[in-house]
């Protein structure tokens, strides 16, 4: 039954704050000055009846409460609105922009995991020695550096030898093949990938060699090392499995964030994912747009977060005492 209380507890919540967050989100937008087509009046041949027309059918001239009731109407009925910068289904704008993000999520935090935990196990492994201080300076260095300067530096490097903007080349004279297409759309997505992992790497080395020092202190390892096993069985059948809690942890929640496709890289690489289209919104005011991106990183990471929490009672049912 406390395995039952749990989870129905850690569901509500989930549900509640994804309530809370799209409330907040359709006020906060609104409580600034100006809308979609207060930048309208700048631009030239426009009329105070062109601008009345865009008002009325945007519905801006509602009250907010009715905008507010209407818009968790649309919602309920798995509507996200039309954007106002292109016409075009809030929905499939973002399943488009999600498209191009997941594959650089995913490469970026696979690579950085593997990376991360090996170098996190060496470091501890080898406490103390030059080895653990050279790999923890370089993690601390990783993870401290602005995302956006790692992303400049790579882009001033490997410009001559990768592409750097965009996530695919213009074809003018002939059709490529498929295989020309998914070759080309993997070197544009190499400086982006790599960027991330640099960003995740470094915490996830600190935690794992973290993890790793406290559990190799624990008395069931040293008991291990009493009964005369290697070092190496040491660490692999027992200390790991116990330092890999956090890192799950750590992993499941990082990854709700990371969905936001890393807004500051897909801008300096130009990159077509979900921060970039949430950055072209911010400018042009683009209110459904905004409302359906940060609904999907709501729940994106509400779902990780909630995943965790099960992930938690999985790993150490301790959770529900």
């Amino acid at each position: 039954m406390a395995r039952g209380d749990y989870v129905a507890k850690r569901t509500l919540a989930a549900l509640a704050t994804v309530y809370a967050a799209v409330t907040l989100n359709f006020f906060l937008f609104r409580v600034l000055p100006g809308n979609a087509v207060t930048s309208i009046g700048r631009v030239p041949n426009s009329t105070p009846q062109l601008r009345r027309a865009l008002t009325r059918e945007f519905g801006l001239d509602r009250s907010k409460w009715d905008q507010y009731w209407a818009y968790l109407n649309q919602l309920l009925h798995g509507n996200l609105g039309v954007s106002f910068a292109n016409q075009q289904s809030v929905a499939s704008n973002l399943w488009s922009a999600l498209l191009n993000t997941l594959p650089v999520v995913t490469v970026a935090t696979l690579l950085a995991l593997a990376l991360g935990v090996t170098v996190g196990v060496i470091a501890a492994w080898r406490r103390g020695s030059f080895a653990d201080h050279a790999l923890t300076m370089t993690a601390v260095a990783t993870y401290a550096f602005p995302t956006q300067w790692i992303a400049l530096l790579l882009l001033i490097a490997f410009s001559n030898y990768l592409p750097t903007a965009g996530s695919q080349d213009v074809f003018n004279l002939v059709e490529p093949s498929t295989i020309d297409r998914m070759l080309d759309y993997a070197q544009h997505m190499i400086l982006p990938t790599t960027t991330l992992t640099l960003t995740l790497f470094g915490g996830y080395v600190l935690v794992v060699r973290a993890a790793m020092l406290e559990t190799l202190g624990e008395d069931y390892v040293l008991t291990a090392r009493a009964k005369g096993m290697s070092q190496r069985r040491i660490v692999v059948r027992h200390a790991l499995r116990s330092a890999m809690l956090p890192v799950t942890t750590l992993v499941t929640l990082s990854l709700g964030s990371i969905v936001a496709g890393a807004i500051l890289i897909e801008v300096v690489f130009s990159w077509p994912g979900m921060g970039g289209a949430l950055y072209d919104a911010v400018r042009h005011r683009d209110y459904p747009m905004l409302q359906g991106g940060f609904l999907v990183l709501t729940i994106s990471v509400v779902f990780f977060n909630f995943l965790a929490d099960l992930l938690y009672l999985k790993l150490d049912p301790r959770v529900v005492e």
